[in-house]
């Protein structure tokens, strides 16, 4: 029995649809079924939009949309989540799919098979590494990368070079070449999105005692705001048509999209090229710092946005099982040609707003997302790109924190170099961006750790307090901070103290420095000793097997005490160092 028990325990870890699933009610379907229309309503027209955004043919953007809702509906454990394709992601497709969707979908199968397995080995905790200042300077930068790759649509510009650099001195260049048509629209719907976010913003919520009326005023404001994309996207549709049926049109238009849902089968692992055939070795190597950027930011998304909404709901989540879930929604999307996915902040925050309750949400999502490939894609002919442009823009604009510089200025201001790193080079190349400021951080945090805050009170006793945990590359440090006070004082002091209450763990590299400076200071008549020892730190000093090692159980002992009177027969060299 106990070991039954145990197995359905770890089933319903693995499976979390368990969990949920025998206490649904129909409050809860009802509630579902809200949240998912909802949603389907939002991803819809800004999975096309994305899809632009990363280069690839706009059918792709839906293809992504659909199976990360289904698949984290039976692995996912936060109820808010939903899964598809977002504005960071789609901007590192550009970088690293070179706008073909062979490449973008092999790397959706292989991200999935890294994200799976680093869930299975527990890697979650290497997702700690990346810091707030590079997260924040990533995301701004993209912000006004995506925003100013939009800016040609909105003009209707035509050939202009998506490096970021040449795009503004070209689209700055051609600005005389802009299209009226497409340019009125642009704005018009970015005007209308901007509004609408700001009502949903401020739209006082309608209580239970309110009128009828009142109650269902709101409902159509608030359904509105939320379905803004949609109903922006709708709208331009039919002006675009009105002018399709008059015989002229100042817009330009998405073009055809392929009806009906892909196929499911095996990604490609190679690529007819006029050339010849790219084989999947070298595909790989042309994707290159992707292979570990891709995977690393989807996990890094979703990871945070769960957290996020798990705490302003009040529930708890299983990172590992967020890295498996999201390994298997990318894994089974390479085989309905999706490109990678993440979580998406802004249809989870419309996901928790409009009540869900449970994943199941997301089935609602993903069959809506189907029926528009099923039967709807004729009717994207008529869509603007100035309107998908407006949707893109109204989505990243919000991810540029001004704020954040004002504020690392403020606390403190080393964390200004990793994010402005960070937000410089992603400019020049998103990888080199990431990485940069991953290396930046990664110095900040080293130093830290080698030149850590040492405290020396000076009398009778020369008391030296570590400001925090002992490491082997800061055994230099400690050493010299020592024999400067200790040796170069007019009257040395009898003994040195080492208070180690800040220590929770030392190394063997610590140990042979610790037993260096010992030395170093008995030779000047001085001895060494240590008071406040963590069981951890002491159960390695005296496994070190030293001689003449003491130690006090507090500060004051020790002083009192005067240290420990050096001896000659003495050594704290661990035997075996003595040449």
């Amino acid at each position: 029995m106990p070991a039954a028990g145990a197995r359905c325990a770890g089933l319903r870890r693995r499976l979390p649809v368990l969990r949920w699933l025998p206490r649904y009610s129909l409050a809860w379907l009802q509630l579902d079924l809200m949240a998912g229309l909802t949603v389907g309503l939002t991803v819809v027209p800004q999975a096309l939009a994305y899809a632009e955004v990363a280069g690839l043919p706009l059918q792709y953007g839906l293809y992504s949309s659909f199976m990360g809702c289904f698949v984290y509906c039976f692995l996912g454990t936060a109820k808010d989540v939903t899964l598809g394709p977002t504005a960071i992601m789609s901007l590192l497709v550009s970088s690293y799919a070179f706008h073909e969707p062979v490449y973008a979908i092999l790397l959706t199968f292989l991200s999935g098979c890294i994200q799976l397995a680093m869930g299975l080995l527990h890697l979650g905790f290497l997702l700690d590494f990346i810091s707030c200042p590079v997260i924040k300077g990533f995301t701004s930068a993209a912000s006004i990368t995506i925003s100013f790759n939009q800016v040609k649509n909105i003009l209707g510009l035509q050939g202009i070079p998506r490096q970021f650099f040449l795009q503004v001195y070209e689209t700055l260049r051609r600005i005389g070449e802009t299209r009226a048509g497409d340019a009125v629209l642009g704005l018009a719907c970015l005007a209308v999105l901007a509004g609408l976010r700001a009502m949903k913003s401020r739209l006082p919520r309608a209580a239970c005692m309110e009128p009828l009326a009142a109650r269902l005023s709101y409902l159509i404001v608030w359904t509105s705001a939320t379905a803004r994309n949609a109903l922006v996207v709708l709208f331009a549709g039919l002006v675009a048509y009105s002018f399709q049926v008059m015989g002229s049109q100042p817009l330009t238009l998405t073009g055809s999209i392929p009806q009906g849902l892909p196929a499911f089968r095996l990604p490609r692992f190679s690529m007819a090229a006029p050339n010849g055939t790219i084989p999947f070795r070298s595909m790989v190597e042309d994707m290159g710092v992707g292979l570990a950027v891709v995977p690393l930011m989807g996990l890094l998304e979703t990871v945070a946005i769960a957290k996020a909404f798990a705490s302003q709901n009040d529930y708890r989540i299983d990172p590992n099982q967020e890295l498996l879930a999201l390994g298997f929604a990318n894994v089974l999307g390479s085989f309905v040609s999706s490109y990678p996915i993440t979580g998406s902040f802004g249809r989870t925050a419309v996901n928790a707003q409009s009540g869900v309750c449970t994943p199941a949400g997301g089935l609602v999502t993903g069959a809506l997302v189907l029926l528009s490939l099923a039967y709807l894609t004729s009717l994207f002919y008529y869509i603007p790109k100035a309107a998908l442009a407006a949707v893109i823009i109204s989505a990243v604009v919000p991810m540029f924190d001004a704020g954040i510089f004002r504020t690392l200025w403020r606390v403190k201001r080393l964390d200004l170099v990793p994010l402005c790193v960070t937000f410089l080079l992603c400019f020049w190349e998103v990888q080199y961006g990431i990485v940069a400021g991953v290396l930046v951080s990664g110095i900040l945090l080293l130093y830290s750790i080698a030149r850590p805050p040492i405290k020396v009170s000076e009398g009778d006793v020369l008391l030296v307090q570590l400001g925090s945990s002992l490491h082997f590359p800061a055994m230099e440090c400690l050493r010299d901070a020592v024999c400067s006070r200790a040796l170069a004082a007019a009257s040395p002091p009898r003994s040195v103290v080492l208070d180690c209450c800040h220590i929770s763990s030392i190394d063997y590299t610590v140990v042979v420095g610790l037993a260096e400076l010992r030395q170093e200071l008995r030779k000047h008549g001085l001895s060494l000793a240590f008071c406040s020892l963590q069981d951890p730190v002491l159960k390695v000093l005296l496994s070190a097997d030293l001689e003449g090692f003491q130690h006090f159980p507090s500060r004051e002992e020790a002083e009192r005490c005067g240290g420990v009177e050096p001896g000659d027969e003495s050594s704290l060299l661990p035997t075996g160092l003595i040449q």
